[in-house]
């Protein structure tokens, strides 16, 4: 099993997932950006023919993360549901028996773009709402990339991705999380999420996710 990658991010030691997930030690909490829930459900409901199954999966490998980790609390950093078409009764209902079985977790949803249109979680999830930046010891956790005057930025938003050039015409795109100049992205931990390219760049470090395994990459 990959321990991940370990980095110190505003003094604080972090462990980057190959979950697409943030690990803080310190204060037992797990740390997401983009969870996308119902995002498959939205483009069926378009007609558009995408495969089912994606919600079970991002809910289980949050299941494994907490029990591997002894996660106390997680904290999500914006577009929890996808879509308002994604509050199916199917999903609200996966979501109620797999907040129950986490009922002594203590979950916080800074929101995100998507979480204005798709509505706040059912008040029975029991998960804290709250806007950015949300201050959390060294952190601000956000949803959208910024700068914060005297905190470290944690944000999602953007889903980076990163491309490696292999020989001739090779490439291979993954997903990445970013730390540059007082803030971090984090990978999108939904499955059905897509990602925007983000080049090395002076200053910018950026760790690749890939078989298992985060691992830095050479720096601009």
């Amino acid at each position: 099993m990959n321990p991940g990658q370990r980095v110190v991010w505003a003094g604080e030691p972090l462990v980057l997932l190959p979950e697409r997930a943030v690990w803080w030690p310190a204060r037992h909490t797990l740390l997401i950006a983009d969870l996308h829930l119902g995002k498959a459900a939205t483009f069926r409901a378009a007609g558009q023919p995408v495969p089912a199954g994606t919600t079970q999966r991002n809910l289980a490998r949050l299941d494994m993360l907490i029990a591997r980790h002894g996660a106390q609390a997680l904290v999500v950093l914006g577009d929890f549901l996808h879509a308002e078409q994604a509050r199916t009764p199917a999903l609200l209902d996966a979501l109620a028996t797999w907040c129950a079985r986490h009922a002594a977790l203590a979950i916080t949803l800074v929101r995100g773009n998507h979480d204005s249109h798709a509505g706040d979680p059912p008040p029975g999830l029991d998960i804290a709402v709250v806007d950015e930046p949300h201050l959390l010891g060294p952190f601000a956790c956000c949803h959208h990339p910024q700068r914060h005057a005297t905190h470290f930025v944690l944000a999602g938003h953007v889903h980076p991705a990163c491309v490696l050039q292999g020989p001739g015409r090779d490439r291979l795109r993954l997903p990445c999380f970013v730390a540059e100049d007082g803030q971090a992205w984090l990978a999108a931990f939904g499955e059905f999420t897509g990602g925007w390219r983000v080049d090395a760049a002076p200053g910018r470090r950026r760790y690749a996710v890939g078989d298992g395994q985060v691992w830095a990459l050479p720096t601009a």
